[in-house]
Formats: structure tokens, sequence, C-alpha cells
């Protein structure tokens, strides 16, 4: 949400040094992103997730699967997209002031608007899966009381048999 917000105030100012410094923080949030995302997917890959609660409909496990899915391709595309627009508008890339990472592609403005117009287009999808993610949780704890919003929160181990029986 930071993200979308950033990047919405920053589109409505005129050039100067106000857009600029939201663009700049923009832009370490998302390699921040980035990296967070790449950490993630390792950690994944040596920590299964848990198994969907038994309850699930084939169609409600179709969906999950396919939300977390677009949730990794998007936290990586979003970022790299992000990443190639600015360097083929050769706009430098930094990361919160402390360094700053290098041009992946040459100045090129065909690129530019075309990375441009992807980069828009995923933030997009982003937003409105992480909302349907949101509504769905809240549907699995509010009206199927189940254990999915539980298990999705920080620092919570349940189990799924211990939190089927507290529901």
């Amino acid at each position: 949400m930071t993200q979308f917000t950033l990047a919405y105030l920053a589109d409505d100012l005129p050039l100067g040094i106000h857009k600029l410094a939201l663009l700049a923080r923009h832009k370490s949030f998302g390699m921040t992103v980035l990296m967070l995302a790449l950490l993630r997917l390792l950690w994944r890959l040596k920590n299964p997730p848990p198994a969907l609660p038994s309850g699930m409909t084939p169609l409600e496990r179709s969906l999950a699967r396919a939300t977390h899915i677009a949730f990794y391709v998007l936290l990586f595309a979003m970022p790299l997209t992000g990443w190639l627009m600015s360097s083929a508008k050769n706009y430098s890339v930094s990361w919160f002031g402390v360094f700053t990472w290098p041009n992946l592609i040459a100045k090129n403005e065909t690129a530019f608007n075309l990375l441009r117009s992807t980069h828009h287009l995923l933030s997009y999808a982003l937003f409105a899966i992480a909302v349907l993610h949101v509504l769905a949780a809240l549907k699995h704890h509010f009206w199927d009381k189940d254990p999915v919003l539980l298990r999705m929160l920080p620092f919570t181990k349940l189990d799924s048999a211990k939190s089927e029986k507290r529901l």
C-alpha cells in the first residue's frame, strides 16, 4: 500500500524536488521489496507451507495456490520492471541514499514507455490480488470459521488440528 500511495502522490506533482524525493523513496522501498521477496522465496523453498485446511473446496485450493504464485511473480516483477524502467530513462535507482543500483539496460525511450505501462498494469493487478486475498482471509475467518486467517498472522505457530478445535 505504501508503494501504491507514493507512486500515486508523485504522479500528481510537477517535476521538482518533492516529486523526485517521493520517487526516490518509492524506488528504495521497491528494491527493499525485491530483496525481501528473494529472501522469502529462499526461505519458502526450505520451509514448505502447511497443508491447507481439509474443509477447503478444490476451487478454493486452486485459487489459494494461484494467488500465492501471483504474489511471488508480482513481488519480483514489480521492482524489476521499475528498475528496468528507471534504467531505460537513465534515472538512477538509489537505496535510501546508501548506494546506487547499476542500470540494467541502456537509455531507450521505447523500452521506458513499455516498461512504464507494464509497471502500472502490474501495480493494479497486485493491488487487486491483495484486496481479494484480504477478503478471502476474512471470509475464512468469519464465514467458514476455519484457521486460515490465524495461520497467516506473523509469529503464530498454529497447527491445523489445534486451531480447528479452537474455532
